[in-house]
């Protein structure tokens, strides 16, 4: 064999590599971003579990107030029910403006605020309200790196021709929920 043909076996070699590395690097960011919102799906998951407590709470002490009850309840079953990640974050933007109104009717209730079972769970949402975020934000950058390979050269060649594809932001936009909410009585 003569030294253009180890070169041309060099070459191909380096470009195999090349490809199977940037392939791999895909993977390694997709699947990384599948498991960020897998730790989204856990904590919205924990959130609706929180709420029909925490409602069954309110009605405890005050059962005249139905409407908001019945607008918690529908906005967690539609948050629960949403196909894609556009209407999951429209229905939790809607959850988190009834679950405002939720601890707007048991402020009028001082002796809800000073249940001992309200206090917990309304300790656990607040939690679990800042696991959704730290999540968010871990899923969100995740997604960030996985977009940003796929849109620069010269993986954006691996990634079309392997039919990787970008990933959507799971994006707040209700300004109102941007502020800083605390729950606390």
């Amino acid at each position: 064999m003569g030294n253009l043909s180890w070169i041309i076996i060099a070459i191909v070699a380096v470009i195999i590599f090349w490809l199977v590395a940037i392939y791999n690097k895909l993977v390694t960011l997709k699947n990384r971003s599948a498991e960020g919102w897998s730790d989204i799906d856990v904590q919205l998951k924990r959130r609706y579990d929180l709420i029909p407590n925490l409602v069954e709470t309110v009605k405890g002490y005050a059962a005249h107030e139905s409407k908001v009850f019945a607008a918690v309840t529908e906005a967690r079953s539609r948050a629960m029910g949403a196909q894609n990640l556009g209407e999951r974050a429209q229905a939790e933007n809607t959850l988190t403006e009834t679950l405002k109104s939720l601890f707007a009717v048991a402020e009028a209730y001082p002796d809800l605020k000073a249940s001992a079972n309200f206090s917990k769970l309304q300790d656990e949402l607040y939690d679990t309200e800042n696991k959704i975020q730290a999540a968010r934000r871990f899923y969100n950058g995740l997604v960030r790196d996985l977009n940003t390979a796929l849109e620069t050269f010269p993986s954006n060649i691996v990634g079309k021709m392997f039919n990787f594809a970008t990933r959507e932001f799971f994006q707040i936009e209700n300004e109102v929920e941007k502020q800083n909410i605390q729950v606390k009585f």
